[in-house]
C-alpha cells in the first residue's frame, strides 16, 4: 500500500497534468490533426516496446534473493546485464523500425512525412529506455524516487506543450516537446539510481557479465518470456488506434485516441496496483509458495469490483461531458468507444493480481500464451465489427481482448493455486 500511495501521487499529477495538454494540443490540431500525432506517437511507442525486454521485473524477480543474501557481487552483475539488454533493445529497436517503416509505411496508412517523423520520434523513446532504473528502485523499496521521476514525463510535456502552444501550435513543434520529455524522463531515472548508490555499485562490482547465467538460473528464458508477453501487450494496446485510422480515417483515429486516453485511467490504476505488489508478491512466493497468495487474491477482486462498477457508471454519466469538454464538440462521437475501452479497463482492474501472481511463480510463458490468444481474438473482431459499427466496433474488439485474457489467465492462476498450495517456490 506505501508503493501504491508513492505510485499513486505520481499517476494522480499525470492524470491532471494530461488532461491539461490534451486539450491543448486537441484545440491547437483538431480532431483530424491529433489523429495524425495520436499515431506518430502510438506508432513510436508500439515499435519501442515490441522489442524492449522488461528488465525491471527480471530485476526485481531475480534480484530478491540476491539482496536478502547480501550478495553485491552478484546483484551488481545482474543490474549491468539489464543496462547490456536495454542498449540492445536500443540498437535492435531502431533498426527493427527502420525497416517496418520503410516498407510497411504505406499499408499503415502513413505519408512518407508521417513515417519519418515516427522514425525520429521513435529512436528518442528507444534510447530514452528506464526499465533498468525503474527496476532498482522497485527492488530497493525506493518508490519514493520512482515516483518523482515518473513526475518528471507529464510535467514536462504540460510544459512543453503550453511552450509550444504559444510559440508554434504545430504537428512538429508538439512532437518536438514529447522527445524532450522522454529524455529529461530517462535522465532523472538514472540520476535517482546515482542519488540511491547503486550507479557506483554497478560499475565497481558488475564486472564477468556472463556470469548472470549460473547466478540465476532460468533467466535467459524469463527474460525472452516476459519480453514476448510485453510485447503482446503492447500491440493489443495499440493496434486498435491504427485500425481505426487505416480503416476509418485520422479524424476517428484523433477521436478514438482521446477515448482511450480517458479510459487508460483504469488500466493505469490496475498497472500501479500490479508493479507495486510485484517485489511483494515475489517474496511472498519465494517464501511460502503460491497458495499463499489466494486470499489476497479473492480479496484484491472484490475491491477492485466495486471500484470497476463505479467508475464505469460515471463513464457513462459524464464520458460525453468529459470528450467534448477537453477535445471540442466534434468528439463526442467517441463516447461509445469510451464506454466499450472502459468496461474494458474495468476487467483488467478486477484481474489486477492473476498476472504478477503467475510472473512471480515462474510461469511467464503463460501468461505470454493467454496475451497472445487474447490479442488475436480482438484482431479478428476488429475486422468483423468494423465494418458494422466503425471505430466502436473496434473498442468493442478491445473488450473481447481483455475477457478472454482474463478467463485464461484465471484458469492458469486456478491451477497454480490448487497444485501448488503449501509449495514454496524459489528461484
Amino acid at each position: 500500500m506505501r508503493n501504491f500511495g508513492w505510485m499513486l501521487a505520481s499517476r494522480g499529477l499525470a492524470a491532471v497534468f494530461s488532461l491539461v495538454y490534451l486539450a491543448i494540443i486537441t484545440r491547437s490540431l483538431g480532431v483530424s490533426g491529433f489523429g495524425k500525432f495520436a499515431l506518430i506517437t502510438g506508432a513510436a511507442q508500439m515499435l519501442a516496446n515490441l522489442l524492449a525486454f522488461q528488465t525491471w521485473q527480471i530485476i526485481v524477480q531475480y534480484g530478491v534473493n540476491h539482496m536478502e543474501n547480501g550478495d553485491e557481487t552478484r546483484l551488481a552483475r545482474l543490474f549491468r546485464s539489464a543496462v547490456l539488454l536495454d542498449a540492445v533493445s536500443a540498437v535492435t529497436g531502431i533498426a527493427a523500425s527502420a525497416l517496418i517503416l520503410h516498407f510497411f509505411a504505406e499499408a499503415l496508412g502513413m505519408t512518407p512525412t508521417l513515417a519519418r517523423a515516427t522514425l525520429i520520434f521513435n529512436i528518442i523513446m528507444l534510447i530514452s529506455l528506464r526499465s533498468t532504473p525503474l527496476g532498482i528502485m522497485r527492488l530497493r523499496d525506493r518508490f519514493d524516487f520512482a515516483a518523482a521521476a515518473d513526475a518528471a514525463t507529464p510535467t514536462l510535456r504540460l510544459i512543453g506543450a503550453a511552450t509550444v502552444y504559444f510559440i508554434h501550435p504545430k504537428l512538429q513543434g508538439f512532437l518536438i516537446a514529447w522527445a524532450i520529455a522522454e529524455l529529461l524522463t530517462a535522465a532523472a531515472h538514472w540520476i535517482a539510481i546515482h542519488r540511491i548508490g547503486d550507479l557506483r555499485l554497478m560499475w565497481r562490482k558488475g564486472q564477468s557479465i556472463r556470469m548472470v547465467f549460473p547466478d540465476n538460473p532460468g533467466i535467459l528464458r524469463y527474460a525472452l518470456t516476459s519480453n514476448f508477453s510485453q510485447s503482446v501487450f503492447m500491440t493489443a494496446k495499440q493496434v486498435p488506434l491504427f485500425l481505426v485510422g487505416g480503416l476509418t480515417g485520422t479524424a476517428a483515429a484523433g477521436a478514438f485516441r482521446l477515448a482511450g486516453q480517458l479510459s487508460r485511467a483504469l488500466t493505469t490504476v490496475s498497472q500501479m496496483i500490479t508493479k507495486s505488489a510485484f517485489p511483494e508478491i515475489v517474496r511472498a512466493v519465494r517464501n511460502q509458495g503460491v497458495g499463499s497468495l489466494g486470499s489476497a487474491i479473492r480479496r484484491s477482486m472484490g475491491v477492485a469490483l466495486v471500484i470497476s462498477l463505479v467508475l464505469f457508471a460515471l463513464a457513462i454519466m459524464l464520458g460525453k461531458v468529459f470528450l467534448e469538454t477537453v477535445g471540442g464538440e466534434e468528439f463526442g462521437m467517441a463516447y461509445y468507444s469510451l464506454l466499450w475501452l472502459t468496461a474494458a479497463g474495468c476487467v483488467d482492474l478486477v484481474i489486477v493480481a492473476f498476472e504478477p501472481s503467475i510472473m512471480a511463480a515462474h510461469r511467464a510463458h503463460l501468461v505470454f500464451l493467454a496475451r497472445f490468444a487474447a490479442a488475436a481474438c480482438m484482431i479478428g473482431f476488429a475486422i468483423l465489427l468494423e465494418p458494422i459499427m466503425g471505430a466502436d466496433g473496434v473498442a468493442a474488439a478491445v473488450f473481447v481482448n481483455a475477457v478472454i485474457q482474463a478467463l485464461i489467465l484465471g484458469l492458469i492462476l486456478t491451477r497454480l493455486l490448487r497444485r501448488r498450495s503449501v509449495q514454496p517456490q524459489k528461484p
